[in-house]
């Protein structure tokens, strides 16, 4: 690699490097609350992980939902991550925002 070749190198941006952006999954609604599922790659499996947000007195609220379960598949991940967060809300309701 020539000087020159360096030098552009150090000023120019390589998109290739790049981390992807996670795709970003549907959302589910479930008795007033929207849980949106954000598997998270952890060694080769994918973690649990959501987001369950609901609207109160027109202000949002939300919920970071972390599971210590971890899964070999992207779809069985976010299949479980829903019924998981169904379960939450079912036990927790409102109260899980405080």
């Amino acid at each position: 690699m020539g000087f020159l070749s360096t030098l552009t190198s150090l000023f120019s941006s390589d998109n290739n490097n790049a981390p992807e952006a996670a795709p970003v999954e549907e959302s589910t609604e479930y008795k007033g609350f929207i849980i949106t599922p954000s598997p998270m790659s952890e060694g080769g499996q994918y973690r649990l992980s959501a987001a369950i947000t609901k609207q109160t007195n027109g202000q949002q609220q939300t919920h970071t939902f972390i599971r210590s379960d971890v899964v070999a598949s992207r779809d069985d991940c976010i299949e479980m991550t829903i019924r998981k967060a169904k379960i939450a809300i079912d036990q927790m309701g409102d109260s899980i925002f405080s």
